[in-house]
């Protein structure tokens, strides 16, 4: 009875030396992190940046990027979206794969002129914070299919009735995948969240 005993605590002795090995060596790594869901995919697309470039999905790899939607006539919820999200590209300024993508809601205002002068008046650098805009239909199919910042069922009535108007974030990985949640991105919690998952989505290996 003595030797089960002194047995049976060996053997607990040893799971928890076992334990604690496998704390030390994978803690912090990113198999010990809980990792932000794949929730979608970044569809093909082409639109027009700010300098009159062409933009693509190819281009987004390789980068973790924070999109929105905004217009730049907007009074309402679009600066304060946007001042949230001067806060956050200053915080991960210098990442090097980190970027934000902003599309516009009203192409046929916002043409590549006037997102350069929207650019310029907010002082951002359009190597990380990229303006974009292109035809009206394919903006929109991208914020509900890919992004998922619409409802889809906003997408029956015809495209000239529609206005799209979102104040959601999508975060995308370095592989095109849409990760995590649909951020608020006029609420603090929420806007908390999207900090520590670009973070997690930044330090995970390429």
């Amino acid at each position: 009875m003595i030797m089960q005993t002194k047995t049976f605590r060996y053997l607990l002795f040893s799971l928890a030396l076992l334990g604690f090995f496998y704390l030390i060596v994978f803690r912090g790594n990113d198999y010990w992190k809980s990792k932000p869901a794949i929730i979608s995919y970044v569809k093909p697309f082409q639109f027009t940046t700010q300098d009159g470039r062409p933009y693509t999905d190819k281009d987004m790899m390789g980068k973790v990027s924070v999109v929105e939607f905004f217009f730049t006539t907007c009074r309402g919820i679009c600066p304060r979206m946007n001042n949230n999200m001067s806060q956050i590209s200053k915080e991960f300024a210098a990442e090097p794969d980190f970027q934000v993508v902003a599309h516009t809601c009203d192409p046929d205002r916002d043409s590549v002129a006037r997102l350069k002068v929207y650019a310029d008046s907010l002082r951002i650098d359009t190597k990380k914070w990229i303006l974009l805009t292109g035809r009206k239909d394919s903006l929109y199919q991208m914020a509900r299919s890919s992004y998922l910042l619409d409802d889809p069922k906003n997408n029956v009535a015809k495209i000239e009735d529609q206005f799209l108007h979102t104040q959601f974030f999508a975060l995308i990985d370095r592989e095109g995948r849409v990760r995590g949640q649909v951020y608020d991105g006029l609420k603090d919690p929420d806007l908390a969240k999207l900090r520590k998952d670009i973070r997690r989505i930044l330090d995970e290996k390429p």
